[in-house]
């Protein structure tokens, strides 16, 4: 599903335009992006959690030459998913 399949999605749920949806989900993932790169944590209980994680500086390979590399430490965009969402996409048997 992209972007545009959920807005359409939304916008029948919700009983809203598509304008309408999309304005309102726009909004919602530039705050959660805005939000998560000031260093926040997002949480939507029963959905996930949003943050940003360090990872440490590492030793790779260029696949190309096989040559050892330093990768400098950063910060990346992580999500966990919570127990409703995960109970629905892998119900326990």
């Amino acid at each position: 599903m992209n972007k545009g399949e959920l807005v359409d999605k939304v916008a029948e749920k919700a009983q809203v335009t598509k304008k309408q949806a999309d304005l309102v989900l726009s909004a919602a993932l530039d705050s959660i992006v805005d939000a998560v790169s000031a260093g926040d944590k997002v949480t939507l209980v029963g959905f996930g959690s949003f943050e940003s994680r360090e990872r440490k500086a590492r030793e790779g390979r260029n696949p190309k030459t096989g040559d050892k590399m330093q990768i400098p430490a950063t910060r990346v965009p992580a999500f966990s998913a919570g127990k409703l969402f995960k109970d629905k996409v892998a119900p326990e048997a």
